[in-house]
Protein backbone atom coordinates (compact mmCIF):
# COMPACT_ATOMS: atom_id res chain seq x y z
CA UNK A 1 0.00 0.00 0.00
CA UNK A 2 2.75 2.49 0.91
CA UNK A 3 4.38 2.08 -2.52
CA UNK A 4 1.35 2.53 -4.73
CA UNK A 5 1.94 4.09 -8.13
CA UNK A 6 0.98 7.76 -8.41
CA UNK A 7 -2.10 8.73 -10.36
CA UNK A 8 -1.12 8.93 -14.02
CA UNK A 9 -2.61 11.08 -16.77
CA UNK A 10 -2.88 9.49 -20.21
CA UNK A 11 -0.71 11.12 -22.85
CA UNK A 12 -2.39 14.08 -24.48
CA UNK A 13 -4.94 14.59 -21.70
CA UNK A 14 -3.31 17.58 -19.95
CA UNK A 15 -5.13 20.09 -22.16
CA UNK A 16 -8.52 18.42 -21.56
CA UNK A 17 -8.01 18.34 -17.80
CA UNK A 18 -6.89 21.97 -17.61
CA UNK A 19 -9.98 22.91 -19.63
CA UNK A 20 -12.08 20.96 -17.12
CA UNK A 21 -10.47 22.87 -14.26
CA UNK A 22 -11.06 26.18 -16.05
CA UNK A 23 -14.79 25.41 -16.13
CA UNK A 24 -14.79 24.28 -12.49
CA UNK A 25 -13.04 27.45 -11.32
CA UNK A 26 -14.31 29.98 -13.86
CA UNK A 27 -15.40 32.44 -11.16
CA UNK A 28 -13.31 31.48 -8.13
CA UNK A 29 -9.94 29.89 -8.95
CA UNK A 30 -8.11 28.70 -5.83
CA UNK A 31 -4.67 30.10 -5.19
CA UNK A 32 -3.09 26.71 -5.79
CA UNK A 33 -4.07 26.86 -9.47
CA UNK A 34 -2.16 30.10 -9.82
CA UNK A 35 0.81 29.02 -7.71
CA UNK A 36 1.22 25.64 -9.42
CA UNK A 37 0.74 26.41 -13.10
CA UNK A 38 3.13 23.64 -14.08
CA UNK A 39 3.02 19.96 -14.97
CA UNK A 40 5.89 18.96 -12.69
CA UNK A 41 5.59 16.32 -9.94
CA UNK A 42 2.16 15.79 -8.40
CA UNK A 43 0.64 19.09 -9.55
CA UNK A 44 -2.14 17.57 -11.71
CA UNK A 45 -3.34 15.10 -9.05
CA UNK A 46 -3.21 18.05 -6.65
CA UNK A 47 -5.38 20.13 -8.98
CA UNK A 48 -7.81 17.25 -9.34
CA UNK A 49 -8.08 17.12 -5.56
CA UNK A 50 -8.80 20.85 -5.50
CA UNK A 51 -11.59 20.45 -8.02
CA UNK A 52 -13.20 17.77 -5.84
CA UNK A 53 -12.67 19.78 -2.68
CA UNK A 54 -14.48 22.76 -4.17
CA UNK A 55 -17.46 20.70 -5.30
CA UNK A 56 -20.67 21.29 -3.37
CA UNK A 57 -23.13 18.49 -2.61
CA UNK A 58 -23.04 14.74 -3.18
CA UNK A 59 -19.89 13.71 -5.04
CA UNK A 60 -21.83 10.86 -6.65
CA UNK A 61 -23.07 13.51 -9.10
CA UNK A 62 -19.58 14.94 -9.63
CA UNK A 63 -18.85 15.01 -13.38
CA UNK A 64 -15.29 13.76 -13.45
CA UNK A 65 -12.91 14.18 -16.37
CA UNK A 66 -12.92 10.90 -18.29
CA UNK A 67 -9.33 9.87 -17.63
CA UNK A 68 -9.98 9.39 -13.89
CA UNK A 69 -12.92 7.03 -14.47
CA UNK A 70 -12.91 3.29 -13.88
CA UNK A 71 -14.59 0.81 -16.22
CA UNK A 72 -16.25 -0.97 -13.28
CA UNK A 73 -19.81 -0.04 -12.33
CA UNK A 74 -20.80 0.23 -8.68
CA UNK A 75 -23.41 -2.42 -9.50
CA UNK A 76 -20.59 -4.99 -9.42
CA UNK A 77 -19.21 -4.02 -6.03
CA UNK A 78 -21.51 -6.26 -3.92
CA UNK A 79 -19.75 -9.31 -5.41
CA UNK A 80 -16.75 -8.51 -3.24
CA UNK A 81 -18.65 -9.96 -0.26
CA UNK A 82 -18.25 -13.47 -1.63
CA UNK A 83 -14.95 -13.56 -3.49
CA UNK A 84 -13.77 -16.14 -0.98
CA UNK A 85 -16.70 -18.57 -1.28
CA UNK A 86 -15.26 -21.16 1.11
CA UNK A 87 -15.11 -18.56 3.89
CA UNK A 88 -18.60 -17.35 3.05
CA UNK A 89 -20.15 -20.80 3.53
CA UNK A 90 -17.94 -21.95 6.43
CA UNK A 91 -20.38 -20.90 9.22
CA UNK A 92 -23.00 -23.31 7.87
CA UNK A 93 -20.75 -26.25 8.80
CA UNK A 94 -20.16 -25.24 12.44
CA UNK A 95 -22.61 -26.64 15.07
CA UNK A 96 -21.36 -24.45 17.95
CA UNK A 97 -23.17 -21.06 17.93
CA UNK A 98 -20.29 -18.98 19.37
CA UNK A 99 -17.83 -20.53 16.91
CA UNK A 100 -20.33 -19.87 14.11
CA UNK A 101 -20.41 -16.22 15.13
CA UNK A 102 -16.61 -16.22 15.07
CA UNK A 103 -16.56 -17.65 11.54
CA UNK A 104 -18.97 -14.90 10.46
CA UNK A 105 -16.66 -12.28 11.99
CA UNK A 106 -13.59 -13.78 10.29
CA UNK A 107 -15.36 -13.88 6.91
CA UNK A 108 -16.53 -10.26 7.35
CA UNK A 109 -13.00 -9.06 8.11
CA UNK A 110 -11.56 -10.88 5.10
CA UNK A 111 -13.95 -9.02 2.78
CA UNK A 112 -12.83 -5.52 3.79
CA UNK A 113 -9.65 -5.30 1.72
CA UNK A 114 -11.34 -6.32 -1.51
CA UNK A 115 -14.27 -3.99 -0.86
CA UNK A 116 -12.41 -0.84 0.11
CA UNK A 117 -8.74 -1.08 -0.78
CA UNK A 118 -6.97 -0.60 -4.11
CA UNK A 119 -6.69 -3.89 -6.02
CA UNK A 120 -4.46 -4.99 -8.86
CA UNK A 121 -7.44 -6.43 -10.74
CA UNK A 122 -9.58 -3.29 -10.36
CA UNK A 123 -8.96 -0.42 -12.74
CA UNK A 124 -8.06 2.71 -10.84
CA UNK A 125 -10.47 5.60 -10.95
CA UNK A 126 -13.94 6.73 -9.97
CA UNK A 127 -16.40 3.80 -10.40
CA UNK A 128 -19.31 4.28 -12.76
CA UNK A 129 -22.63 5.30 -11.23
CA UNK A 130 -25.24 2.64 -12.18
CA UNK A 131 -28.32 3.73 -14.06
CA UNK A 132 -31.77 2.79 -12.78
CA UNK A 133 -32.52 -0.81 -13.74
CA UNK A 134 -28.87 -1.71 -14.33
CA UNK A 135 -28.10 -5.13 -12.91
CA UNK A 136 -25.25 -7.58 -12.53
CA UNK A 137 -25.50 -11.38 -12.55
CA UNK A 138 -22.73 -13.88 -11.95
CA UNK A 139 -21.61 -16.94 -10.04
CA UNK A 140 -18.60 -18.36 -8.25
CA UNK A 141 -18.41 -22.04 -9.19
CA UNK A 142 -17.39 -24.19 -6.26
CA UNK A 143 -16.27 -27.72 -5.59
CA UNK A 144 -17.02 -29.13 -2.18
CA UNK A 145 -18.92 -26.00 -1.14
CA UNK A 146 -21.14 -25.64 -4.22
CA UNK A 147 -21.85 -22.61 -6.41
CA UNK A 148 -22.45 -19.12 -5.03
CA UNK A 149 -24.86 -16.99 -7.10
CA UNK A 150 -24.85 -13.18 -7.25
CA UNK A 151 -27.60 -10.73 -8.25
CA UNK A 152 -27.45 -6.97 -7.83
CA UNK A 153 -29.72 -4.26 -9.20
CA UNK A 154 -29.96 -0.48 -9.13
CA UNK A 155 -33.46 -0.11 -7.69
CA UNK A 156 -33.70 3.66 -7.21
CA UNK A 157 -32.41 6.69 -9.08
CA UNK A 158 -33.09 9.43 -6.51
CA UNK A 159 -31.68 8.51 -4.09
CA UNK A 160 -29.36 6.04 -5.86
CA UNK A 161 -29.85 2.65 -4.18
CA UNK A 162 -28.27 -0.71 -4.99
CA UNK A 163 -29.90 -3.95 -3.78
CA UNK A 164 -28.18 -7.33 -3.86
CA UNK A 165 -28.44 -10.97 -2.93
CA UNK A 166 -25.86 -13.78 -2.88
CA UNK A 167 -26.69 -17.36 -2.05
CA UNK A 168 -25.29 -20.88 -2.01
CA UNK A 169 -28.05 -23.50 -2.05
CA UNK A 170 -25.72 -26.40 -1.24
CA UNK A 171 -24.53 -24.72 1.95
CA UNK A 172 -27.85 -23.09 2.78
CA UNK A 173 -26.26 -19.63 3.06
CA UNK A 174 -27.45 -16.29 1.77
CA UNK A 175 -26.52 -12.64 2.05
CA UNK A 176 -29.02 -9.92 1.24
CA UNK A 177 -28.85 -6.18 1.52
CA UNK A 178 -29.27 -2.74 -0.01
CA UNK A 179 -27.63 0.60 0.46
CA UNK A 180 -27.61 4.19 -0.61
CA UNK A 181 -24.22 5.87 -0.58
CA UNK A 182 -23.63 9.56 0.01
CA UNK A 183 -20.20 10.91 -0.89
CA UNK A 184 -19.05 14.34 0.23
CA UNK A 185 -15.90 16.34 0.91
CA UNK A 186 -15.22 17.64 4.42
CA UNK A 187 -12.19 18.37 6.59
CA UNK A 188 -9.80 17.67 3.76
CA UNK A 189 -11.18 14.18 3.13
CA UNK A 190 -13.72 12.47 0.87
CA UNK A 191 -16.33 10.67 2.99
CA UNK A 192 -18.48 7.74 1.89
CA UNK A 193 -21.43 6.99 4.13
CA UNK A 194 -23.58 3.95 3.39
CA UNK A 195 -27.17 3.76 4.60
CA UNK A 196 -29.08 0.47 4.53
CA UNK A 197 -29.04 -3.09 5.88
CA UNK A 198 -27.07 -6.27 5.19
CA UNK A 199 -28.24 -9.62 6.60
CA UNK A 200 -26.49 -12.98 6.45
CA UNK A 201 -28.76 -16.03 6.85
CA UNK A 202 -27.93 -19.67 7.67
CA UNK A 203 -30.77 -22.03 6.74
CA UNK A 204 -29.67 -24.98 8.90
CA UNK A 205 -29.90 -22.99 12.13
CA UNK A 206 -32.52 -20.47 10.98
CA UNK A 207 -30.03 -17.85 12.09
CA UNK A 208 -29.59 -14.25 10.97
CA UNK A 209 -26.68 -11.84 11.33
CA UNK A 210 -27.14 -8.11 10.86
CA UNK A 211 -23.97 -6.50 9.48
CA UNK A 212 -23.42 -2.75 9.65
CA UNK A 213 -21.16 -1.12 7.09
CA UNK A 214 -18.08 0.81 8.23
CA UNK A 215 -18.19 4.49 7.34
CA UNK A 216 -15.32 5.34 5.02
CA UNK A 217 -13.18 8.34 4.27
CA UNK A 218 -10.34 8.83 1.79
CA UNK A 219 -7.29 10.52 3.20
CA UNK A 220 -3.67 11.03 2.11
CA UNK A 221 -4.35 13.33 -0.84
CA UNK A 222 -1.14 15.27 -0.30
CA UNK A 223 0.93 13.63 -1.51
CA UNK A 224 -1.28 11.27 -3.54
CA UNK A 225 -2.50 8.61 -3.95
CA UNK A 226 -5.26 8.73 -1.33
CA UNK A 227 -6.26 5.63 0.62
CA UNK A 228 -9.32 4.43 2.51
CA UNK A 229 -9.73 4.58 6.28
CA UNK A 230 -12.78 3.72 8.38
CA UNK A 231 -14.17 6.37 10.70
CA UNK A 232 -12.83 5.81 14.21
CA UNK A 233 -15.97 7.24 15.84
CA UNK A 234 -18.37 4.81 14.12
CA UNK A 235 -17.92 1.14 15.12
CA UNK A 236 -19.22 -1.65 12.89
CA UNK A 237 -21.43 -4.33 14.46
CA UNK A 238 -22.46 -7.90 13.74
CA UNK A 239 -25.59 -8.86 15.69
CA UNK A 240 -26.96 -12.41 15.56
CA UNK A 241 -30.32 -13.90 16.43
CA UNK A 242 -28.39 -16.59 18.36
CA UNK A 243 -27.40 -14.07 21.04
CA UNK A 244 -23.89 -12.98 20.06
CA UNK A 245 -22.63 -9.49 19.29
CA UNK A 246 -19.43 -8.34 17.62
CA UNK A 247 -18.17 -4.78 17.91
CA UNK A 248 -15.38 -3.58 15.61
CA UNK A 249 -13.59 -0.28 16.23
CA UNK A 250 -11.19 1.28 13.75
CA UNK A 251 -8.14 3.51 13.92
CA UNK A 252 -5.48 4.84 11.58
CA UNK A 253 -2.00 6.23 11.54
CA UNK A 254 -1.59 9.30 13.70
CA UNK A 255 1.21 11.83 13.82
CA UNK A 256 3.21 9.90 16.40
CA UNK A 257 1.81 6.38 16.54
CA UNK A 258 -0.62 3.90 15.09
CA UNK A 259 -0.79 2.01 11.81
CA UNK A 260 -2.93 2.57 8.76
CA UNK A 261 -6.19 0.54 8.54
CA UNK A 262 -6.05 -0.82 12.10
CA UNK A 263 -8.97 -2.38 13.97
CA UNK A 264 -9.89 -4.17 17.16
CA UNK A 265 -12.91 -6.47 17.38
CA UNK A 266 -14.57 -8.20 20.32
CA UNK A 267 -17.14 -11.00 20.13
CA UNK A 268 -19.25 -11.51 23.22
CA UNK A 269 -22.52 -12.94 24.45
CA UNK A 270 -25.25 -10.36 24.10
CA UNK A 271 -25.10 -7.77 26.90
CA UNK A 272 -21.71 -8.96 28.19
CA UNK A 273 -19.29 -6.74 26.32
CA UNK A 274 -16.81 -6.73 29.20
CA UNK A 275 -16.44 -10.53 28.93
CA UNK A 276 -15.31 -11.16 25.34
CA UNK A 277 -15.08 -14.72 24.05
CA UNK A 278 -12.90 -13.87 21.07
CA UNK A 279 -10.96 -10.87 19.81
CA UNK A 280 -9.49 -9.92 16.46
CA UNK A 281 -6.78 -7.31 16.02
CA UNK A 282 -4.48 -5.98 13.34
CA UNK A 283 -4.80 -4.30 9.93
CA UNK A 284 -7.64 -5.14 7.58
CA UNK A 285 -5.36 -4.45 4.61
CA UNK A 286 -2.48 -6.40 6.13
CA UNK A 287 -2.14 -9.04 8.84
CA UNK A 288 -4.52 -9.65 11.71
CA UNK A 289 -4.94 -12.32 14.37
CA UNK A 290 -7.96 -14.07 15.89
CA UNK A 291 -7.65 -14.94 19.57
CA UNK A 292 -9.60 -17.19 21.94
CA UNK A 293 -9.69 -15.01 25.07
CA UNK A 294 -10.58 -17.78 27.50
CA UNK A 295 -7.64 -19.89 26.40
CA UNK A 296 -5.39 -16.91 25.75
CA UNK A 297 -4.56 -18.53 22.43
CA UNK A 298 -4.15 -17.21 18.89
CA UNK A 299 -6.26 -19.50 16.71
CA UNK A 300 -5.70 -17.89 13.30
CA UNK A 301 -3.43 -15.38 11.60
CA UNK A 302 -4.70 -13.94 8.34
CA UNK A 303 -2.60 -12.07 5.78
CA UNK A 304 -4.82 -9.99 3.50
CA UNK A 305 -1.92 -9.07 1.22
CA UNK A 306 -1.39 -12.66 0.11
CA UNK A 307 -4.99 -13.84 0.32
CA UNK A 308 -6.07 -11.30 -2.32
CA UNK A 309 -4.07 -13.28 -4.87
CA UNK A 310 -6.32 -16.29 -4.18
CA UNK A 311 -9.67 -14.59 -4.73
CA UNK A 312 -12.15 -16.52 -6.87
CA UNK A 313 -13.02 -15.16 -10.30
CA UNK A 314 -16.68 -14.56 -10.98
CA UNK A 315 -18.30 -16.18 -14.01
CA UNK A 316 -20.58 -13.99 -16.11
CA UNK A 317 -22.38 -14.68 -19.37
CA UNK A 318 -20.69 -13.61 -22.64
CA UNK A 319 -21.57 -10.00 -23.47
CA UNK A 320 -23.76 -10.92 -26.43
CA UNK A 321 -25.82 -13.23 -24.22
CA UNK A 322 -26.32 -10.70 -21.44
CA UNK A 323 -29.45 -8.64 -20.93
CA UNK A 324 -29.32 -5.14 -22.39
CA UNK A 325 -29.28 -3.70 -18.86
CA UNK A 326 -26.54 -5.95 -17.44
CA UNK A 327 -23.63 -3.77 -16.37
CA UNK A 328 -20.87 -5.01 -18.62
CA UNK A 329 -23.04 -4.98 -21.74
CA UNK A 330 -24.59 -1.62 -20.90
CA UNK A 331 -21.17 0.00 -20.51
CA UNK A 332 -19.46 -2.05 -23.26
CA UNK A 333 -18.83 0.83 -25.69
CA UNK A 334 -17.57 3.00 -22.83
CA UNK A 335 -15.15 0.23 -21.81
CA UNK A 336 -13.99 -0.29 -25.38
CA UNK A 337 -13.27 3.42 -25.73
CA UNK A 338 -11.32 3.39 -22.44
CA UNK A 339 -9.24 0.46 -23.63
CA UNK A 340 -8.47 2.37 -26.87
CA UNK A 341 -7.62 5.41 -24.73
CA UNK A 342 -10.17 7.28 -26.84
CA UNK A 343 -11.19 9.91 -24.30
CA UNK A 344 -13.48 11.71 -26.72
CA UNK A 345 -15.33 8.42 -27.25
CA UNK A 346 -15.41 7.81 -23.49
CA UNK A 347 -16.97 11.21 -22.85
CA UNK A 348 -19.49 10.81 -25.66
CA UNK A 349 -20.65 7.35 -24.55
CA UNK A 350 -20.89 8.27 -20.87
CA UNK A 351 -22.84 11.40 -21.75
CA UNK A 352 -25.16 9.45 -24.07
CA UNK A 353 -26.10 6.98 -21.31
CA UNK A 354 -26.54 9.64 -18.63
CA UNK A 355 -28.63 11.93 -20.83
CA UNK A 356 -30.80 9.02 -21.95
CA UNK A 357 -31.41 8.06 -18.32
CA UNK A 358 -32.59 11.58 -17.49
CA UNK A 359 -34.90 11.52 -20.51
CA UNK A 360 -36.37 8.18 -19.38
CA UNK A 361 -37.18 9.60 -15.95
CA UNK A 362 -38.90 12.60 -17.57
CA UNK A 363 -40.90 10.29 -19.84
CA UNK A 364 -42.07 8.27 -16.84
CA UNK A 365 -43.10 11.41 -14.99
CA UNK A 366 -45.06 12.73 -17.99
CA UNK A 367 -46.85 9.40 -18.44
CA UNK A 368 -47.53 8.91 -14.72
CA UNK A 369 -45.70 5.59 -14.41
CA UNK A 370 -42.83 4.21 -12.35
CA UNK A 371 -39.86 2.09 -13.32
CA UNK A 372 -40.48 -1.59 -12.55
CA UNK A 373 -37.59 -3.30 -10.79
CA UNK A 374 -36.53 -6.68 -12.14
CA UNK A 375 -35.39 -8.71 -9.11
CA UNK A 376 -36.23 -6.75 -5.96
CA UNK A 377 -39.38 -5.31 -4.40
CA UNK A 378 -39.98 -2.42 -2.05
CA UNK A 379 -41.53 -3.97 1.05
CA UNK A 380 -42.15 -3.21 4.68
CA UNK A 381 -39.33 -3.80 7.14
CA UNK A 382 -38.69 -7.40 8.15
CA UNK A 383 -39.52 -7.75 11.90
CA UNK A 384 -36.38 -9.88 12.42
CA UNK A 385 -34.19 -7.16 10.95
CA UNK A 386 -35.98 -4.50 12.98
CA UNK A 387 -35.34 -6.48 16.20
CA UNK A 388 -31.64 -6.93 15.39
CA UNK A 389 -31.26 -3.21 14.62
CA UNK A 390 -32.89 -2.34 17.94
CA UNK A 391 -30.40 -4.47 19.90
CA UNK A 392 -27.42 -2.38 18.75
CA UNK A 393 -29.24 0.93 18.30
CA UNK A 394 -28.77 0.85 14.53
CA UNK A 395 -31.08 3.33 12.77
CA UNK A 396 -33.47 2.19 10.05
CA UNK A 397 -33.80 5.07 7.60
CA UNK A 398 -36.14 4.09 4.75
CA UNK A 399 -36.51 7.74 3.75
CA UNK A 400 -32.83 7.71 2.71
CA UNK A 401 -33.06 4.45 0.73
CA UNK A 402 -36.41 4.94 -1.02
CA UNK A 403 -37.90 2.22 1.19
CA UNK A 404 -36.94 -1.25 2.38
CA UNK A 405 -35.77 -3.57 -0.39
CA UNK A 406 -35.98 -7.36 -0.50
CA UNK A 407 -35.11 -9.96 -3.11
CA UNK A 408 -38.25 -11.18 -4.88
CA UNK A 409 -38.03 -14.92 -5.65
CA UNK A 410 -41.08 -14.76 -7.89
CA UNK A 411 -39.64 -11.97 -10.01
CA UNK A 412 -36.32 -13.78 -10.27
CA UNK A 413 -37.91 -17.04 -11.43
CA UNK A 414 -39.98 -15.32 -14.11
CA UNK A 415 -37.52 -12.62 -15.19
CA UNK A 416 -37.37 -12.16 -18.94
CA UNK A 417 -34.72 -10.41 -20.98
CA UNK A 418 -35.28 -6.76 -21.81
CA UNK A 419 -36.90 -6.75 -25.25
CA UNK A 420 -36.39 -3.09 -26.16
CA UNK A 421 -32.97 -1.79 -25.15
CA UNK A 422 -33.68 1.62 -23.57
CA UNK A 423 -30.06 2.63 -24.14
CA UNK A 424 -29.74 1.27 -27.67
CA UNK A 425 -28.20 3.26 -30.49
CA UNK A 426 -31.67 3.84 -31.94
CA UNK A 427 -32.67 5.84 -28.87
CA UNK A 428 -31.94 9.42 -29.74
CA UNK A 429 -30.86 11.82 -27.03
CA UNK A 430 -30.92 15.60 -27.15
CA UNK A 431 -27.74 17.09 -28.57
Amino acid sequence: MDNQEPIEMPKGMKKEFLSFLKVQYAHDPPAILVANNTSRGNTLPLLMTCSIASFKGDLASFTAPPFILSTTSMAEFPTYWVEQPARFVAPSQEPNPSKRALLVLTWFLTTLKQQYDMRKDRKKGKPLNPVLGEHFLGSFPGSSYGTTQVVSEQVSHHPPVTAYRMWNNDAGMSLEGYHAAKTFFAKGMIHLHKVGQVVLHIDKYNEDYLLTNPQVHLTGFLPPPPFAEFDSDTPAYIQSTSGYTTKITFSGKGWLRGKRNSFFATLYAEGRESEPLYTAEGQWTGTFTIKDVRRNEVIETYDATTSVEKLAKIDVAPLDEQDALESRRLWRKFTEAMERRDMAGVSAEKNRIEVRQREMRKEEEREGRKWQTKYFSNTGIDPKVEALCAKIGFPIQPELTAGFWQFDEEKYRHAAKTQDDPFGDDKAVPS
